[in-house]
């Protein structure tokens, strides 16, 4: 039985960056011998332990073969007489299909290290065609170290191409989609993930709204100003969708299956941007500011029109920006309104909600005959 460091650890070591996450891999072990030295089994398609004291995960050495569409289309085969260079042939890039042994020897049986060096992302085999998976990781790792020069290198974006024309992308399921651009969001330059799966025709397939180069264009900087503002994963999301139409965007979301709150602001974004654009700049309409904050609820859900507020002004052309104040005005005016003041004076019901709008609305017509610095 010997045991090895493996994948992102041992890439992100000879990197110079922090280890975060430590996988190892065992080979020449059977999961009875596991379980007798204490470790507790996880893995439901493979065998996978974590161990009884550090709780990192450890894997049986395993090979893999194609036997249907998508992530799930593969059997597996874990025994003892698994080779270490076996298993770091199924993985996806050679700067992952390293290994270290306990006593510190490098096993890099497919020159991930001359890799590193020279900045590529390259896959390890013909086998990374067999999970379409792999070029959304391929394309997250791009957006993860674009900062220190690394590429996707012509040999794997054409294989990815080819794997886009071949139907491949397809067949992935939306939760796997979504955990892999929720990640990318988050990544150092969430827009080369975008891009790389443009380049390669993923994203025609997996959000083909943002096709045109307008469209494209407009998302990639939105985007990139939420993040320059560190922008939480809903308002990435909506900066990336907010610009379409209000419809196109709530389908695409659905398909996606994006989180709720994702969703939901990501829809309020593609709500206002067209109304915004038709409001006057200079005395903007008292009655449509008010629908808008209404739409937004505001008044139950501050947290989230802050967070719209963040994307609208990193989504909106600069000449539609300065009306965001007109409705962070319109909010300061009619949270003014007091109900119990209004209770007070005998409304109650049906007629105490229309007497609140009532007053809202006369309260923002007065903050909106102030034009916009």
């Amino acid at each position: 039985m010997q045991t090895y460091l493996v994948g992102g650890a041992v890439r992100d070591e000879l990197l110079g960056l922090e280890v975060e996450d430590r996988d190892w891999v065992v080979v020449g072990a059977t999961p009875q011998q596991m379980l007798a030295r204490g470790f507790t089994q996880v893995g439901s398609d493979f065998p996978v332990f974590l161990h009884p004291k550090t709780h990192e995960e450890y894997a049986l050495a395993r090979t893999e073969r194609k036997q249907g569409h998508g992530y799930h289309g593969f059997s597996v085969y874990s025994a003892p007489d698994v080779t270490l260079e076996e298993d770091l042939l199924r993985r996806d890039l050679t700067i992952n299909a390293m290994a270290r042994s306990e006593q510190g020897e490098l096993t890099d049986p497919f020159n991930g290290k001359k890799d590193l060096e020279s900045r590529e992302l390259r896959h390890v085999s013909e086998a990374f065609k067999e999970d379409p998976l792999r070029i959304l990781r391929t394309a997250r790792f791009a957006a993860r170290f674009q900062p220190l020069g690394f590429r996707v290198c012509t040999e794997t974006m054409t294989l990815m191409h080819t794997m886009v024309t071949d139907g491949e992308v397809e067949h992935l399921v939306p939760e796997r989609v979504w955990q892999e651009i929720q990640r990318a969001l988050h990544e150092n330059t969430p827009c080369t993930f975008f891009q790389v799966l443009r380049d390669c025709g993923a994203l025609d397939v997996l959000i083909p709204e943002l096709a045109s180069e307008a469209d494209f264009h407009a998302a990639m900087n939105a985007l990139n100003c939420v993040h320059a503002n560190d922008g939480s994963a809903a308002e990435r999301y909506a900066a990336l969708l907010g610009r379409l139409d209000e419809r196109t965007c709530v389908a695409r979301s659905k398909a996606m299956k994006a989180p709720n709150d994702c969703q939901q602001l990501a829809r309020l974004a593609a709500a206002f941007t067209p109304v915004i654009k038709q409001l006057d700049p200079v005395q903007p309409s008292a009655g449509t500011l008010l629908e808008l904050l209404e739409k937004s609820d505001v008044w139950r859900r501050p947290e989230r029109f802050s967070q719209l507020i963040q994307v609208l002004g990193c989504s909106l052309d600069p000449v539609d920006r300065q009306l965001l104040e007109a409705l962070e005005k319109a909010v300061v005016a009619a949270s003014d309104v007091d109900p119990q003041t209004l209770i007070k004076q005998g409304f109650s019901g049906k007629e105490l909600g229309e007497a609140i709008r009532t007053e809202r609305l006369a309260r923002i017509a007065q903050a909106a005959s102030w034009s916009p610095t």
